[in-house]
C-alpha cells in the first residue's frame, strides 16, 4: 500500500530494479533513500512506511535464518534417532530368548548353599542351634510353592535356561521334602553340619540302637504275635499305632532339645531311636489281619 503514495518515477525504477534483480541482500539501497540496515526498518516487524523492497527483504531474510535454523534441528534430530536407532539394534542383536530367560532366572533363583538358604523368609537364622530345630511347616511350604512359581520349567524355553530351571526345581523339592520330616531334616543337619551320618551303610553297627529302645521295640513286636488272629486284632493294633504316635512325638520333642542345645550326642541317639519308631509305625500301617509280625527297616 505504500507505493500507491509513491511518484509514479519511482514506482517504475523500482519495478525496473525488481525485475533486474539490481536488489540483492549485500547492495541493495532502498529508494526511499534509508538504508535497510539502519532504523526500525530492519527488525523482524517491519513498519507499513518502509518500502516495499525492504519488506520483502527483511522478510526473505528471516524466513531464511528459520528455514536454516529448523534444517540444522531437523538434522541433529534425525542424527540423534539414527544413533539411538543403531544402538537399540545392536543391543537387540545379542539378546536371544535363552539369554534373557537364563538372566532372568538367575535374578529369582534362591540362594542354593545349602537346604535352609534356599528358604531364607521361612529360615532367616540357618540351622540350629542358631535357630530351632522345630520348623513352621506351613510358612515353609508357602515360600517354597512361591520358588517354585518363579523357576517352573515350563516358563523356559528348551535349551540352558530349561535345563537350569529343573535342576534348580529339583533342588528346591529335595530341600522341601528334607526339612519337612523330622527324621529327614535331623539326619540331614547330622550328616552336612556334624559329619554323622546314621544312614550310612554301616550304620547300624556304628549307631546301634539304645537297650532300653530296643526292649521297646521287641515289645511291640511280641504284641502283634499274640493278636494277631484274635477277635479285637484291628483293635489292638489300632491302640499300638497310637502309642507309637506319642512315643515319636516324645522323641521328635527330646531330638530338637538336643539340637538346639548344641548337643550333637544327644541328638544322634534320638535320631537313631526316632528312625526305629518311624519303622515300626509303618509296618503298623501296613499290618493286616492275619500278620504275626510287622516288618522293621532300620
Amino acid at each position: 500500500m505504500a507505493l500507491l503514495f509513491r511518484p509514479r518515477g519511482l514506482q517504475q525504477q523500482l519495478i525496473s530494479a525488481v525485475r533486474c534483480q539490481r536488489f540483492t541482500p549485500a547492495t541493495a539501497t532502498c529508494l526511499t533513500g534509508t538504508s535497510p540496515s539502519s532504523g526500525p526498518e530492519n527488525s523482524n516487524l517491519v513498519s507499513y512506511g518502509s518500502c516495499l523492497l525492504c519488506q520483502f527483504r527483511l522478510a526473505s531474510t528471516s524466513a531464511r535464518g528459520r528455514q536454516s535454523q529448523a534444517l540444522q534441528n531437523n538434522q541433529s534430530l534425525r542424527a540423534q534417532r539414527q544413533c539411538r536407532l543403531a544402538s537399540t539394534k545392536a543391543s537387540a542383536s545379542q539378546l536371544t530368548p535363552e539369554s534373557i530367560s537364563n538372566s532372568t532366572l538367575v535374578s529369582r533363583a534362591p540362594d542354593i548353599t545349602d537346604h535352609y538358604t534356599i528358604f531364607p523368609n521361612t529360615l532367616p537364622s540357618g540351622p540350629p542351634p542358631h535357630s530351632p530345630f522345630e520348623i513352621p511347616v506351613t510358612q515353609l511350604r508357602r515360600e517354597f510353592l512361591q520358588l517354585q512359581n518363579l523357576v517352573h520349567p515350563d516358563k523356559y524355553p528348551a535349551g540352558a535356561a530349561k535345563q537350569h530351571a529343573e535342576a534348580l526345581s529339583a533342588r528346591i523339592n529335595e530341600a522341601y521334602r528334607t526339612l519337612t520330616d523330622p527324621l529327614t531334616r535331623a539326619q540331614y543337619l547330622l550328616r552336612e553340619y556334624h559329619g554323622v551320618d546314621v544312614t550310612a551303610e554301616d550304620g547300624a553297627a556304628k549307631h546301634a540302637l539304645d537297650p532300653e529302645t530296643l526292649l521297646e521295640v521287641m515289645e511291640v513286636q511280641e504284641t502283634i504275635e499274640e493278636v494277631a488272629n484274635s477277635p479285637g486284632a484291628e483293635e489292638s493294633i489300632a491302640q499300638l499305632k497310637r502309642e507309637n504316635d506319642s512315643r515319636i512325638a516324645e522323641c521328635v520333642r527330646a531330638l530338637g532339645e538336643a539340637f538346639d542345645r548344641g548337643d550333637i550326642e544327644g541328638a544322634r541317639k534320638e535320631t537313631v531311636r526316632l528312625r526305629f519308631w518311624y519303622s515300626v509305625g509303618q509296618g503298623l500301617k501296613e499290618w493286616e489281619p492275619g500278620m504275626a509280625e510287622i516288618r522293621l527297616v532300620h
